[in-house]
């Protein structure tokens, strides 16, 4: 094998030291196979991932994708090497497989990775290499041994963090004192700091920026820099020892075990593609006995391993499931550009910001090209990297904004691509049906956020809202429920839906309960039913088995539902359960689910609310006072919704619910803010006649009452969102008394009542404040003609004023199409026309 540089005029394996997905070292090490033509290439991975190899050459599989691993008997610990098409490993199988080469992983097996991490969560990070101090579960956030370290310092990001294995969470880079042993140092060293200190860069992303992403690699050249790696890594491993991370050190001992084997099978004719923080222990001289002594008696777990897509954005992160590199999408147009790659990068930009309407032509690229070559000269760079490129699009093509620039960082310098694997990869059978779902309601997983509409009166919307429904109970948070824009309908959904690549671990945790999504979802529903300790919760389990229509679910989760009802005496319990078991009754219209044994448990749930609420709404404190009250309102809002036709057995719901509140209403041992809230409700169902609404301020607000209690009324009557500003603005006759009230408080009680009421009108609209104190300054009994009176509001008065009410009237028969006797849009002399009975 013609070779050079780490191959060593002394024979040997190749030894290929790379950074973890550095599109420098992809290029490289592309070069050095080509010209050493080895017989086997070795790869720095979990073995159990070599039956895997043969799937990258697959025309399905796309980068990004990782390795995962999880244990068989508990899936939720799990481990990730994540690949990029700009990965020397990934290239390395690449190459293996187009040359028909054996291609093998040699790092620590993953059933000893999953369960050392258990042992110690956190210290090594399972397969995760050494120091990369991340949850257990986050175990191979790298690619190929995912040896990645961390580094806290900034840079130009590209890669930024993700070293030669070493990890340094201390953000290392000062060595140690003289004749000081490295055992002595317990800091985890970064080398990318340590070199780039010593070549006297302040910034070791820049360095490695300039010495090895914008080098190419010449004619001859292609070993001389692992070379030069392999000696700088074998300067720092004399001086620091294992960098802080002890475990490195049981990993080469079974990665030189794994090179022993592939020597003996092939020569010395075997390509070593690992972190270059491992090369000065692969080439280092041990016994055979002495390694095979560290591997003895490491835990072991049974583990299952297959492909997953994984996403730019993933790669991004420093934590989890991350790769910890910032600018993926900047290195990927490095690896992929054939030449110029500064040009076609700003072409890139330039294009996304015209797709976002705006300004930017061909002489902006031009401008942005050669201010980046300008501070790169001024800078002594050798090539513009990510910091001259971002600088001179800011100024250029964002006219000095970081607002446009937030947008190419996103969508270009971390990107949102989401890689692709191969049917034939090996799944769980419930992620095989989830597959087979996905295809069959055409939503395919996207990396990119986006808010996905759907109508359920259409079959295909239907069986994507049950999709994420079930998605959702299992706990695969795949779509997030938000607000609908535009519509309040039953039967209008709207998602936010993102692909995270972890997500196919919650996957495989969730085929414990079943093979099938439905049945998956049933099982876990019937568990979770059986477990929830609160009636709330076995109440909104209960709403989402109607949303993911699980119709062997309910009837487990409704005699739970039963059981615990008829065991609860807590008012404010049935409270919390009442409206989401009233919400699910909405569903079965659209959903043509049978909600029948549903109404009569909320009917009955309602019934013991009413009998239980009004002594316990008694001897409160402010804090449990206000908590009843949102209490009555959801209770209101809950039989609103039940009616009377949903449970027949239950007649009268709203009649004996209105008798409650007029008990509130006017019992004095209940709180202000409750007795408030009551008669406020009364009154906009029409059971309480606005001159009763004003006699009951009236008693409320009388001397005799403490201005404390006072405001609590006027917070339970009109404060919040529910349009109490608006009662005031337009029934006069309630703000005089609220007014003449409020100036009669006593100096030394204002104090006390004032942030009840600022608390009360700061929740109304900017306009309603402002209509309000317009009617307060000009002050009761200033009434004035419409007409005279101009643009300004009028004042108070006892009574409605007719004049003011006649002046709408043409405006509201247009909007209503009425015809007066003077045609179209005109105005009858009878102005007591009857608009209710328009519509018939």
């Amino acid at each position: 094998m013609a070779r050079g540089g780490s191959g060593a005029a002394g024979g040997g394996p190749l030894l290929l030291g790379v950074r973890h997905h550095g599109p420098g070292s992809a290029r490289a090490v592309r070069a050095a196979l080509d010209a050493a033509r080895p017989r086997a290439v070795l790869i720095e991975g979990p073995p159990e991932a070599d039956a895997l190899i043969p799937l990258a050459a697959e025309q399905d599989m796309r980068p990004p994708v990782a390795l995962l691993a999880h244990a068989v008997d508990e899936p939720g610990r799990s481990a990730f090497w994540p690949l990029a098409e700009f990965s020397p490993e990934w290239v390395a199988i690449r190459w293996a497989l187009e040359h028909e080469v054996p291609a093998r992983f040699i790092d620590l097996p993953a059933t000893h990775t999953l369960a050392w991490s258990k042992d110690t969560e956190g210290e090594f990070g399972g397969g995760a290499g050494a120091g990369r101090g991340d949850d257990a579960d986050s175990a191979g956030g790298d690619a190929a041994g995912a040896d990645a370290g961390r580094r806290d310092g900034g840079g130009d990001g590209a890669g930024r963090g993700v070293n030669f294995d070493a990890g340094a969470e201390s953000g290392a880079g000062s060595q140690p004192a003289a004749g000081r042993s490295a055992m002595d140092t317990d800091v985890r060293i970064d080398p990318l700091a340590v070199l780039a200190e010593a070549a006297g860069y302040d910034d070791p992303e820049r360095w490695w920026e300039d010495v090895v992403e914008h080098r190419g690699v010449g004619e001859g050249d292609a070993f001389a820099p692992f070379l030069v790696l392999e000696e700088a890594m074998g300067a720092l491993r004399e001086a620091y020892g294992s960098g802080g991370h002890d475990r490195d050190l049981v990993r080469e001992a079974y990665m030189r075990l794994q090179v022993r084997a592939a020597q003996r099978e092939f020569g010395d004719a075997v390509a070593v593609v690992c972190g270059a923080w491992h090369v000065p222990a692969l080439r280092q001289k041990t016994a055979v006995a002495a390694d095979r002594a560290l591997v003895k008696g490491l835990p072991k777990v049974k583990a299952d391993m297959t492909w997953v897509p994984w996403t730019y954005r993933r790669l991004s992160r420093f934590s989890g499931y991350g790769a910890g590199i910032d600018s993926p999408g900047w290195y990927g147009h490095l690896f992929a550009a054939p030449d110029r790659p500064v040009e076609r990068w700003m072409t890139k930009v330039a294009g996304l910001l015209r797709d976002e309407d705006r300004i930017v032509s061909s002489a902006h690229v031009i401008e942005a090209v050669r201010l980046a070559e300008t501070l790169a000269a001024m800078r002594g760079r050798p090539l513009p990297g990510l910091g001259e490129t971002t600088d001179a699009v800011r100024a250029v093509m964002c006219e000095g904004s970081d607002v446009p620039l937030a947008l190419v960082h996103d969508r270009l310098v971390v990107g949102d691509v989401l890689g692709e694997v191969p049917q034939a990869a090996p799944a769980v059978p419930l992620q095989r049906d989830l597959d087979r779902i996905q295809r069959r309601l055409r939503l395919k997983p996207e990396a990119l956020e986006r808010e996905l509409e759907l109508d359920l009166r259409k079959e295909t919307d239907a069986g994507r809202s049950r999709l994420l429904h079930r998605l959702r109970l299992l706990g695969v948070a795949w779509g997030e429920p938000v607000a609908s824009r535009g519509s309040t309908g039953t039967f209008r959904e709207t998602w936010r839906l993102r692909w995270e690549p972890e997500l196919a671990v919650r996957v495989a945790e969730a085929g414990v309960w079943g093979t099938t999504l439905l049945a998956a979802a049933t099982a876990k529903a019937e568990a979770d039913a059986v477990a929830a300790q609160a009636l709330a919760d076995v109440t909104g389990l209960a709403e989402r088995c109607l949303l993911a229509e699980l119709p062997r679910a309910l009837p487990v989760v409704m005699q739970v539902l039963a059981d615990r009802a008829a065991l609860d005496t807590d008012v404010g319990h049935l409270a919390q359960a009442l409206p989401a078991l009233v919400r699910s009754l909405r569903y079965g219209d659209v959903r043509g689910t049978d909600t029948g044994a549903l109404a009569g448990v909320a009917a009955g749930l309602a019934e013991r609310i009413f009998v239980g609420l009004p002594p316990a709404c008694a001897a409160l404190d402010a804090d449990a006072a206000e908590e009843m009250r949102r209490h009555v309102d959801a209770v209101h809002g809950a039989v609103g919704l039940l009616g009377d036709a949903a449970a027949p057995d239950h007649r009268d719901l709203r009649g004996r619910w209105h008798s409650v509140l007029r008990v509130l209403s006017v019992r004095d041992t209940v709180p202000g803010v409750v007795r408030g809230r009551a008669v406020r409700l009364l009154l906009d169902d029409g059971q309480l006649g606005q001159d009763e609404a004003a006699r009951l301020m009236g008693l409320v607000l009388s001397p005799g009452t403490p201005p404390g209690d006072a405001a609590a009324w006027i917070e339970g009557f009109v404060g919040g969102g529910s349009g109490g500003g608006m009662l005031l603005v337009h029934d006069e006759r309630l703000l005089g008394l609220v007014d003449s009230w409020l100036t009669g408080v006593p100096a030394e009680a204002f104090t006390d009542v004032l942030p009840l009421l600022r608390r009360t009108f700061s929740a109304y609209e900017p306009g309603v404040r402002r209509t309000l104190g317009e009617l307060v300054r000009r002050g009761p009994g200033e009434r004035g003609n419409v007409t005279a009176a101009g643009s300004g509001i009028p004042g108070f008065a006892a009574d409605l004023d007719p004049a003011r009410a006649d002046a709408v009237l043409p405006v509201v028969r247009l909007l209503l199409g009425l015809e007066g006797p003077g045609g179209p849009g005109g105005v009858e002399e009878d102005i007591d026309n009857d608009l209710a009975g328009v519509a018939g």
